[in-house]
């Protein structure tokens, strides 16, 4: 939906008469019955939100696709009376729903974080009389007052008064306070700094300014890329575990084999075939990420952000205190009657107030290069700047009894003020239109020896410089593959100024020239402006709502950052919406990462860890597929081949538990560090997983011919045998996934998982050595297993870089890995950087 940008000027030219009599209002105030009428007709004063029991929301993450998948596995454990299999996927079930609970509860609700931001009473005139009511009561045409330190309630459009001095960066992201006089409007939410003034409510509610704010904080939907790859891994393993197992079922039918027997094996098999584990331990990685991420000063408040943020091209950043300081700064000064700078930046100190914690007065304190400067003087009079006057003025007097007055303002009111020559006044007028141009604003200052006859000393330039680590955090964003666009609310000059001291591109767009939402022709236009534009001047709310949109209909995944409450629609509509370090609290509620600590460096920072954790994924992901197909299928094509079951029921449960229980070390596992954004990318995942699962098949099908025609095993001791294989392949493989190189080049595993790896291959080896569950075989044997797996570890990761090569079919990524897959065996590969 479209917003009309705030312009500061009423809708109504005609006056303030005609104001009242558009809104049906007049001096005194509404009648009772009047306001009881609009009251009906218009609702209360207050942001509309849906509100869901906890208990509801809880009950919601047992519903859905990914829950079904576990609640199934449940259901078919129960029908075969396995109560500890039972036990655990009901733990694995409970888990994925309270760490989904929980994230969602940590986030909150962004509509009640803008409720905060309004006013909680409001001073009304109604029947002639003045009352203070509650804000919610206000309805259009009700006369309302103003006055410092006081939140206006509803959209007013002022009537009476000299002057409001408002902020409203919350709104518009502004920095400095707005002056605001007759005819203009000031917006529900905005806080007022100086002034008192009577206006008439033009607006309430969700149709306030900050009312539409809040609608595109709930209209803002974005689907995860992260639900998405889990339904597409977990689709492709249950239809293939339904197929097998259907195939399975109607052979055995045929071959008269007992039903129960075979209805219970089939049961269990589908049990071990479902990825049950897969959301939990993908869970446990992303929450692991977040823990590292919290000490790195960036809080995750939707898991599945991380994922996002690894794939994350283009980042929309904030100027103002991101970019910048958010701190005024004294340019070069250029002096005119002015003897030095020096001199030049202390009068301009002396029409301050440091107490008053203006930005343009303590700006110029800090300027002065000698504090020991100001001793010795004192402000005998101190008169503030208000829009009337547009300056500052002081009267001092010094230690030797001297007394004198200064100013500093607009410098065209200190022109008027001192009256110069006609060569002075052009080059006054040339030196601000230069410095304007270059996005500067600009002081004039003067003194006076009696107060009337005033010279004019200099302008004062003043700007919010680049943060000191920007330039090479941009330069280190483009080095990971993410383009950074500068979005602020500042006019173009200003965006260009600080974009050319940055290294960006002077491709800046006025937000306002954009056609977003128009039309399909003018749509798709401005979306291609929004494409090669570096960044994007006096923008409003709707405006970073429509990019963030645009640039995701053209295939980007887009972070946004922001600190306002204008900025929340935005921030949760991106895939990564980053509250910035001070953020306002609707602001952290709708995004996904809230940093603690100020600049762009940290979200650099949290990027890297991303990519790391989505690594970690992935290698999880196509390690459990490629065991779901290689046990699924060499289980299936053994029974109907050699007409018996290869392992027993209780080893399909045991190879189930020690393949993933312990597979959640994976979460703290080394990982490679991609230097391009990564995302999902399904055929390439299923590809290198079919390819693992297959040759697992093969060799697992070879070690059977071994073992019962060359060594005739009987029947048990073979079980034993193929369970065992089965066992150790199972994570040698997990090794093969983890990196995209030699398994043996680093980044190496981390202990921890080395740890899993080998207490799992430990417990293998006891139950198949002692006979816990199953046929002892002897030591002899199970160290030409571990041989066995060994060597075929080996053709397995050749494999799987000749897979990588002949996915990666373009560009340099393809002869990279190319070269990978044709080095020797025992070459080196190492790439990117490890952790």
């Amino acid at each position: 939906m479209a917003l009309n940008p705030p312009t500061g000027k009423t809708t109504e030219p005609q006056g303030v008469q005609d104001t009242l009599a558009a809104l049906k209002s007049r001096a005194e105030g509404l009648s009772t019955g009047e306001v009881r009428e609009r009251l009906g007709r218009f609702g209360p004063n207050t942001l509309a939100e849906h509100r869901q029991s906890r208990l509801l929301a809880l009950l919601g993450y047992f519903w859905g696709p990914i829950p079904w998948m576990i609640e199934v596995a449940a259901l078919l454990s129960a029908v075969v009376r396995d109560w500890a299999d039972l036990a655990i996927i009901l733990v694995l079930l409970v888990f994925n729903a309270a760490v989904g609970f929980w994230q969602e509860y940590q986030a909150g609700n962004a509509v009640e974080q803008l409720k905060k931001k309004l006013a909680l009473k409001a001073r009304v005139r109604r029947d002639g009389c003045w009352s203070l009511i509650e804000a919610r009561d206000l309805v259009p045409g009700d006369i309302v007052r103003v006055r410092l330190g006081e939140v206006i309630p509803a959209d007013l459009t002022l009537i009476e008064g000299d002057f409001l001095s408002i902020d409203q960066s919350a709104l518009t992201g502004e920095s400095l306070p707005v002056d605001k006089g007759l005819g203009e409007l000031a917006y529900s939410g905005s806080a007022v700094k100086q002034g008192e003034m009577i206006g008439v409510v033009t607006a309430t509610g969700m149709h306030t300014y900050f009312g539409k704010t809040a609608r595109l904080v709930g209209e803002a939907k974005t689907v995860s890329h992260f639900q998405k790859a889990i339904l597409a891994i977990g689709d492709y393993l249950v239809y293939l575990a339904l197929a097998l197992v259907g195939v399975l079922f109607l052979v055995g039918l045929h071959r008269h084999w007992p039903l129960l027997e075979l209805a219970q094996f089939a049961l269990i098999l589908t049990v071990a075939s479902i990825p049950v584990a897969m959301p939990a331990v993908l869970s446990v990685t992303m929450a692991m990420g977040a823990l590292v991420l919290s000490r790195m000063k960036a809080i995750v408040s939707r898991l599945e952000s991380i994922e996002e943020m690894a794939g994350m091209d283009v980042l929309c950043s904030d100027k103002t205190g991101t970019l910048t300081l958010n701190q005024l700064t004294l340019g070069e000064p250029v002096r005119f009657a002015a003897a030095d700078d020096e001199a030049l930046i202390l009068a301009a100190a002396l029409a301050s107030k440091e107490e008053d914690g203006d930005a343009i007065d303590l700006a110029v304190l800090q300027g002065i290069r000698d504090p020991a400067a100001l001793a010795g003087l004192r402000q005998e009079r101190f008169v503030p700047f208000d829009p009337v006057r547009k300056r500052t003025e002081a009267i001092v007097n010094d230690d030797a009894g001297n007394r004198f007055h200064v100013a500093k303002g607009a410098p065209q009111v200190i022109e008027e003020l001192c009256r110069p020559g006609e060569e002075d006044r052009a080059r006054l007028t040339q030196v601000v239109a230069d410095l304007a141009a270059k996005g500067y604003r600009t002081l004039g200052v003067a003194r006076s020896e009696d107060g009337h006859s005033w010279r004019f000393l200099g302008i004062l330039p003043l700007f919010d410089p680049p943060r000191e680590d920007a330039a090479e955090t941009l330069a280190e964003a483009d080095r990971h593959g993410i383009r950074v666009k500068m979005v602020t609310g500042d006019n173009q000059a200003i965006a260009v100024q600080i974009a050319e001291r940055l290294g960006l591109g002077g491709n800046f767009l006025p937000a306002d020239r954009l056609a977003l939402g128009e039309g399909s022709g003018p749509e798709v236009a401005a979306r291609e402006q929004v494409e090669r534009a570096d960044g994007f001047a006096q923008v409003f709310p709707e405006h970073k709502f429509g990019i963030v949109k645009s640039l995701q209909a053209d295939g980007h995944l887009v972070g946004m950052t922001g600190d306002g409450v204008n900025d929340a629609p935005a921030l949760k509509q991106a895939d990564v919406g980053i509250a910035v370090s001070g953020a306002t609290d609707a602001a952290r509620s709708a995004a996904a990462l809230v940093l603690t600590a100020p600049g762009l460096g940290v979200i650099i920072g949290a990027v890297e860890e991303a990519r790391r954790i989505f690594g970690r994924m992935n290698a999880y992901a196509i390690y459990r597929i490629a065991e779901t197909i290689r046990i699924m299928i060499f289980m299936v094509l053994t029974m109907l081949i050699y007409n018996f079951y290869p392992i027993t029921a209780v080893m399909i449960i045991l190879l189930a538990l020690l393949n993933d229980l312990p597979i959640m070390a994976i979460a703290k596992d080394n990982t490679w560090l991609d230097p391009s954004p990564v995302r999902w990318d399904m055929k390439r995942v299923l590809t290198l997983a079919s390819v693992l699962g297959g040759i697992g098949v093969l060799e697992t099908f070879l070690l059977l011919i071994l073992a019962e025609s060359w060594l005739g095993l009987s029947q048990p001791l073979l079980q034993t045998v193929l369970f065992l294989k089965l066992v150790v392949a199972g994570h040698l493989t997990l090794l093969v996934a983890r990196t995209r190189g030699c398994f043996w080049a680093p980044p190496y595993p981390a202990a921890v998982l080395l740890a899993a790896i080998l207490a799992t291959q430990t417990a293998g080896v006891v139950f198949a050595g002692l006979g816990l569950f199953m046929t002892p075989i002897p030591w002899s044997y199970i160290g030409f297993i571990w041989a066995y797996c060994l060597a075929w570890l080996f053709v397995e990761d050749f494999a799987k870089r000749l897979v990588y090569a002949h996915l990666d079919t373009r560009g340099p990524r393809h002869r990279r890995f190319l070269d990978i897959a044709r080095r020797p065996l025992f070459g080196h590969w190492h790439r990117g950087r490890g952790r």
